[in-house]
């Protein structure tokens, strides 16, 4: 049975405030100036959408985050780099049934991207779907020179189309997450509100470092997400607290609450900003865009 939509009303979202209003971050919110329009697409800017941590909000910010970024007229492709498939899942697509996915692309020479990419139901946004066969290429890419670099080689024919390649990435440090670091121009760090997330982080930022010094020098951080945050939590105010403190500017200013809308929009295999347009996660996830292409 398909998901039935919630009544979509309007809910307040502290994240969209006024600028200067004290925001869920617990300081001021910062100007950011609204996008401006293109006049052509490309090239891409690849952002890594990456923490080892399963759980907090990886691929329902990649989903969201792609969706609010064409709304403001980018052409987006997202990249399901997790053997599971959850982000070819999340929008509908079966993946398990999937012929061709990135794996193809990845190990077959004779297979192109542009075979494989699919489109979804959100105009300007397509995706790279994948499946459990990619569990393999991390096995097989092992023995293969310039191993780390295979996704970037694998984006490269594409980059011209898009503005923005959003790499959902496998809840781990492991070979395939490494490509999609070599691979990006930045990384976007979901942070779920909660105490052993932060110890996570640390490892996380380490490897950001060793990646850019071996593999990718262009690599910065774009920004750390504040995800599943409860307002009404006295943890979640302290955690977040903590990482304003530990990581200062890099952290948006939009948060992402929790809320039953999201995993309805995973039913449904529609992004929040369509699925509930009016809703505090869907407006949300706009902030959240009109912040990332400030950056």
């Amino acid at each position: 049975m398909p998901a039935k939509a919630a009544p979509d009303t309007d809910e307040d979202d502290p994240s969209t405030g006024p600028e200067g209003a004290i925001g869920p971050t617990g300081r001021p919110k910062r100007h950011v100036p609204e996008p401006g329009v293109l006049q052509r697409h490309g090239p891409a800017k690849v952002l890594a959408i990456c923490n080892q941590k399963g759980g907090v909000g990886k691929t329902t910010s990649t989903i969201n985050l792609g969706a609010a970024l064409t709304e403001f007229g980018r052409k987006v492709l997202l990249v399901d780099f997790d053997p599971q498939g959850a982000l070819s899942v999340g929008l509908g697509i079966p993946a398990h049934s999937l012929e061709q996915t990135i794996y193809n692309v990845i190990i077959e020479r004779s297979v192109s991207i542009d075979e494989v990419v699919i489109n979804t139901t959100v105009e300007d946004m397509d995706l790279l779907p994948s499946n459990i066969d990619l569990s393999a290429a991390e096995v097989q890419l092992v023995a293969e020179v310039g191993r780390e670099h295979t996704l970037l080689r694998t984006l490269r024919p594409v980059l011209d189309k898009y503005d923005y390649i959003l790499v959902d990435c496998q809840p781990s440090l492991g070979l395939l997450t490494v490509n999609a670091l070599a691979a990006a121009d930045g990384v976007l760090i979901p942070l779920e509100c909660e105490f052993f997330s932060l110890r996570g982080a640390a490892l996380l930022i380490d490897t950001i470092q060793k990646v850019r010094e071996r593999l990718n020098p262009k690599l910065e951080i774009t920004g750390i997400l504040a995800t599943m945050f409860d307002p009404r939590t006295l943890h979640s105010r302290e955690v977040m607290a903590r990482v304003v403190e530990a990581f200062g500017d890099i952290v948006f200013d939009t948060v992402i609450n929790r809320t039953v809308r999201f995993p309805e929009t995973t039913v449904a295999g529609e992004p929040i900003t369509r699925w509930a347009p009016r809703s505090a996660g869907a407006k949300a996830y706009r902030a959240l865009a009109r912040e990332v292409i400030a950056r």
